[in-house]
C-alpha cells in the first residue's frame, strides 16, 4: 500500500536483486579463478623451460673465457710474441657506484700513479658502459687475493686471472709484430661480438697482430658458475676450456730482427735483409721504435707524449712508410740498364769534377779523370752516368729501375705500403704538365730528382741484381722462387763483380769490408740531398752535414749482398739525415752482415758499441722517455719557394763521398 505515494520494495524483490549481483560477481571471479589457472596452468606446463632457465641464471653466472693468442715464432721456432699468465683487474663503468671513491681505493691498494689513473679516467670516459677497462695488469699474487675478498664490497670491480701478450724482443719488432689492445666501442658495434667485451680479452691493433687476427685469436671458453644475490661466487659448476689461437711463423731471424735493431743506436732509419734461398725477409727493422709491450699493457701520457714528440718520428714504420731519394745506390741499376741497352764496356767518359747541362752545371764529389762502366761504379762517378743518361734515354733507366723492383709493393701481411716513385716523361706529363727536360734525365741517374723509394723497395733492388730472378719478399710461408726477369747472365756478373769492387777494390765502401775470412761483401753507398745546395753557398764552400742542423743533413744508404760470388743474402740500410753512405750506413750493414756469418765476433763489436751509448736499446729507451720534457714549438720559417721538392733543383748535387 502505497501510503504516500512512493514506491516501496517487497522483500522478494530484493532478495532477486542480491541474487542476481552474487550470480555476476561469483561468475567473474570464477573466470578470473580459470585465466589465473590457466596462466598457471601454461607456465608451468608448457612455458617451464624458459623461466627454469630465468631461474637459473639469477643462481648460475655464464660467463666467457678468453682465448689465447697464437704464439708468433721466427723461423727456428723462437718466439716474438707469446701469451704469459697475469693477475688483473678491470673496472665495468656502468656498474661502478662512485668512480673516485673506487679509484682511491684501487690506486692505494695497487700503487699505480696518477699518469696511470689518468689514462684510466680516460679509457672509462671513452668506453661503452659495459665495456671493461683495465686498471691493472700483471700485478701479485698478494694483491690479486686481497681484492678478490674484497670484490663483494667494490661494485665494478673485476679482479681476475688471465693471460697477457709478451714480446721479448721489446721494441725491435715493435713496427713488424704490432701489439694488442682492448677492443674499443666501434669495434663492439660493428661485430655485436660478446667476446670483445669480456675483460681480459684483446685484439690486435697494428702489424700482424691486426692483419693475422683470424689466424691468432682462438675460440673462447665459458664458464658457469653458482652465485649468490649479491653476486658473490659460490663454486663453478662447470667450465669449457678455450682452444689457443694458431701459431704463427714468420720467415724473421729473431737473433738477426734483434742485432740490427740494436746496431742501428740511436739513428732514424730502417735495415732490411733479405734470404736469397727462399725470398723470405730474415730482418725487417725500422727505427727508433716503440716497445709493444707498454701498448699492450697500457701506454701512460708521458711515454706517449715522448714518442709523439719525437722528431725520429718512433711511430712510423719507416721500411713500408719513409720514402727517400735513394742516391747512388741506382748506379749498379743504372748500369744494369745501359748493358742490356748495348753499352760499349770500354768507353770511357772523361770526369773534370762538372759537367754543363742547359744554363747549369751538375758536379761530381771529384775528378775521377777518364772512366769506363766499371770504374764509374766503383767509384761512384756522376759525370758518366750524366753522359751515358742523356744518350740513352730516361725511359731506359726508368724501365729497369721498375723491372729491380722499384715503384712497385710487395706481397706482405701488413697494413700499407708506399710506392715511391720512378719518373719517366709520361709521368711528369701527368704530374706535373710540362715536358721532359735534359736536367731530369740527369738528376735521375743518380738517383735524386723525383726519384722516391722505401727502404723495402732498395732491399729488393738489391736482392735482383745479386740473383738476376725477380725476388719476391714475404713473411710468411714457403720459399718462394723469384720470376725470370730475362736479364743478361753476363749483364748480372759484371755488376755483382763491381760492385764487389766497391767495397773491397779501392771502392767508395772500403769501410764495408767484412772482417772474416773468404767472405767478402758486394755493395754501394749512397747520400741522398735532402736540401737544394745554392751557387752562392757553393761559391763559398758547402756546408758540411754536421753543420747543418739534423733535418737538413744528407741520407746515408747502403745496399749489398753477400757473399760475392754465391749470394745468400741481400739487405739495405737507410740512416736518415746520417750524412754519407760511407761513413753512416756502410759500417752497420757490415756489422749486420758479420753477425750471420760469424755472430760471436759481431756481438763483440755490439757491446762495445752500446757501452758507449750508455746501455742497451732497452735501457737508453726508458732514460730518454723518463728526461722527455715537452718543448715550445718553434716560430715558423716561411718555406724557401726555390727549395720545395716539386721544383726541379738544376743546381749541382751533393757529391758521393768515398770512405
Amino acid at each position: 500500500m502505497n501510503l504516500l505515494g512512493k514506491r516501496s520494495v517487497t522483500d522478494a524483490q530484493a532478495n532477486l536483486v542480491f541474487t542476481r549481483r552474487r550470480i555476476v560477481l561469483g561468475g567473474a571471479q570464477l573466470a578470473l579463478g580459470a585465466v589465473l589457472a590457466g596462466r598457471m596452468a601454461w607456465m608451468s606446463i608448457f612455458d617451464n623451460e624458459r623461466y627454469k632457465l630465468l631461474a637459473e641464471s639469477n643462481r648460475v653466472n655464464l660467463s666467457l673465457i678468453p682465448p689465447r693468442r697464437g704464439w708468433i715464432v721466427d723461423r727456428f721456432g723462437k718466439p716474438l710474441a707469446l701469451n704469459r699468465t697475469v693477475f688483473r683487474v678491470d673496472v665495468i663503468p656502468d656498474r661502478l657506484h662512485d668512480q673516485d671513491k673506487t679509484l682511491d681505493y684501487l690506486q692505494a691498494t695497487l700503487g699505480f700513479n696518477d699518469d696511470d689513473r689518468d689514462r684510466i679516467n680516460r679509457d672509462i670516459e671513452k668506453a661503452a658502459g659495459f665495456q671493461p677497462v683495465q686498471v691493472a695488469d700483471r700485478i701479485p699474487w698478494e694483491k690479486y687475493a686481497a681484492l678478490s675478498i674484497r670484490a663483494p664490497d667494490l661494485p665494478g670491480v673485476q679482479p681476475s686471472q688471465g693471460f697477457a701478450r709478451s714480446y721479448p724482443s721489446g721494441a725491435a719488432v715493435g713496427h713488424l709484430i704490432g701489439y694488442v689492445g682492448a677492443a674499443s666501442a666501434e669495434d663492439y658495434a660493428a661485430s655485436k661480438d660478446p667476446l670483445l667485451i669480456t675483460p681480459g680479452y684483446k685484439i690486435g691493433k697494428e702489424a700482424l697482430e691486426k692483419t693475422m687476427e683470424p689466424i691468432l685469436k682462438g675460440k673462447p671458453g665459458a664458464r658457469r658458475s653458482e652465485v649468490t644475490a649479491r653476486g658473490k661466487l659460490v663454486r663453478d659448476l662447470a667450465t669449457r676450456p678455450d682452444v689457443p689461437g694458431n701459431t704463427l711463423q714468420l720467415t724473421i731471424d729473431g737473433g738477426l730482427q734483434d742485432y740490427a735493431a740494436r746496431r742501428m743506436g740511436d739513428n732514424s732509419g730502417a735495415v732490411t735483409v733479405i734470404d736469397l734461398a727462399t725470398g723470405g725477409l730474415a730482418a725487417m727493422v725500422s727505427m727508433p721504435a716503440y716497445d709493444p709491450n707498454s701498448f699492450s699493457d697500457g701506454i701512460g701520457r708521458k711515454e706517449y707524449a715522448a714518442l709523439v714528440g719525437d722528431d725520429h718520428l718512433p711511430l712510423v714504420n719507416k721500411t713500408l712508410h719513409a720514402l727517400y731519394p735513394p742516391g747512388s745506390t741506382t748506379k749498379p741499376s743504372s748500369a744494369l740498364a745501359l748493358l742490356e741497352a748495348g753499352v760499349d764496356l770500354n768507353q770511357t767518359v772523361f770526369c773534370g769534377g762538372g759537367m754543363r747541362v742547359g744554363n747549369a752545371i751538375f758536379h761530381c764529389d771529384k775528378h775521377h779523370g777518364s772512366v769506363n762502366l766499371a770504374q764509374a761504379v766503383i767509384h761512384s762517378c756522376d759525370i758518366y752516368f750524366y753522359t751515358m743518361a742523356l744518350r740513352f734515354g730516361a725511359t731506359t733507366l726508368a724501365d729497369m729501375f721498375r723491372k729491380l723492383g722499384l715503384g712497385a709493393v710487395h706481397d706482405l701481411p701488413l697494413q700499407s705500403q708506399r710506392y715511391g716513385t720512378v719518373p719517366d716523361p709520361s709521368w711528369i706529363e701527368r704530374k706535373h704538365k710540362r715536358p721532359w727536360a735534359a736536367y731530369d734525365t740527369v738528376n735521375m741517374s743518380i738517383g735524386q730528382g723525383y726519384m722516391l723509394a722505401n727502404p723495402l723497395q732498395l732491399a729488393v733492388m738489391a736482392a735482383r741484381l745479386a740473383t738476376g730472378h725477380g725476388v719476391e719478399p714475404h713473411l710468411v710461408g714457403p720459399a718462394r722462387a723469384g720470376h725470370d726477369l730475362g736479364l743478361d747472365p753476363r749483364h748480372i756478373e759484371f755488376v755483382r763483380q763491381a760492385m764487389g769492387n766497391v767495397v773491397n777494390g779501392g771502392g767508395t765502401a772500403a769501410a764495408a769490408r767484412l772482417p772474416i775470412p773468404n767472405v767478402q761483401m758486394a755493395g754501394k753507398t749512397g747520400t741522398a740531398q735532402v736540401r737544394r745546395i745554392t751557387m752562392a753557398e757553393r761559391a763559398g764552400g758547402v756546408l758540411s752535414n754536421s753543420a747543418l742542423p739534423w733535418k737538413q743533413r744528407d741520407h746515408a744508404h747502403f745496399i749489398g749482398f753477400a757473399p760475392v760470388e754465391n749470394p745468400r743474402y741481400a739487405f739495405s740500410v737507410v740512416v736518415e739525415h746520417g750524412g754519407f753512405g760511407a761513413a753512416a750506413a756502410a759500417p752497420i750493414a757490415r756489422d749486420t752482415m758479420t753477425y750471420l756469418f760469424a755472430p760471436e765476433q759481431a756481438m763483440k763489436t755490439l757491446t762495445t758499441l752500446e757501452q758507449g751509448w750508455g746501455g742497451d736499446l732497452t735501457t737508453r729507451m726508458a732514460a730518454k722517455a723518463a728526461s722527455y720534457a715537452p718543448t715550445p714549438e718553434p716560430a715558423a720559417v716561411p718555406a724557401d719557394p726555390a727549395a720545395s721538392d716539386d721544383r726541379p733543383a738544376p743546381d749541382p748535387l751533393p757529391p758521393e763521398k768515398p770512405a
